[in-house]
This record gives C-alpha cells, sequence and structure tokens, in this order.
C-alpha cells in the first residue's frame, strides 16, 4: 500500500475515535530530498503541520521553536506522538514511514494520539 505524494499543500485529516469529529489541518508535504531535509530549519511558527514522507526520524537541531512529532505507520495510523524541544534527537521508530510535525501542543488538541487514523488529501491535479 504505497503511497506517492509530490512536494506541495494538502490537508491532513485527523479521524476522531469515540464519536468525536474529524478535524481538517492545513499540511505542507515534504517528499523531496531537498523539502525533507529543511523541514520546519529557521521558522518561528506553523500554521498547521508538516508531512515528512519516507521517514522514521526527525531531530530539531537549529529549530527554533519545540515541536510536536507523530510518527505513522504505511497505513497512516499513529505508532506514538512525541513532542521535543530544540537541538534534540529523535530515536528512529521501527515501523514508522511518514513523521508530522506541528506546533507542541498542536497534535493533543486535534486527538492525534497513538492508534488515532490519519488522512493526506491532496488536490485534485489537472483540472
Amino acid at each position: 500500500m504505497g503511497r506517492r505524494w509530490r512536494d506541495g499543500r494538502g490537508e491532513l485529516v485527523v479521524h476522531g475515535g469515540d464519536g468525536q469529529p474529524s478535524v481538517r489541518v492545513p499540511l505542507e508535504i515534504a517528499t523531496s530530498y531537498r523539502a525533507r531535509t529543511k523541514g520546519l530549519l529557521g521558522r518561528d511558527a506553523l500554521d498547521g503541520a508538516i508531512l515528512l514522507s519516507p521517514a522514521n526520524s526527525v531531530h530539531t537541531f537549529r529549530m527554533r521553536i519545540p515541536i510536536d512529532v507523530a510518527y505513522l505507520d504505511r497505513d497512516l495510523r499513529v505508532l506514538t506522538v512525541r513532542t521535543m524541544r530544540p537541538g534534540r534527537l529523535g530515536m528512529p521508530r521501527l515501523r514508522a514511514r511518514h513523521v508530522v510535525e506541528a506546533m507542541a501542543g498542536a497534535m493533543d488538541a486535534w486527538g492525534m494520539r497513538a492508534g488515532a487514523r490519519v488522512e493526506v488529501a491532496v488536490p485534485a491535479e489537472g483540472g
């Protein structure tokens, strides 16, 4: 079930559990080596989230802000969520295929926690 996205924008849909509504979040998509390497470096804020794919670990060296990091498996199910301060190195997650980053505290507000299912919605190309 391989997923192919391109660098660009989309929406992250966090499906609510226990009857909670889904949450839609603006999403930047970083799939090229260059975009993944740049990530959130040099930013003071982020509106929404950024998806790094493929990825199974991150670092916060040269970052200015603490971030939430969600590790996703190949089915876009959240394996774990961690908050990382600047200057840290995250351990690789064995089953992770994608990583979502957001401002610290945002993912809790969205209901994004271990076991949650997410979806990446991208605008249709062409028409």
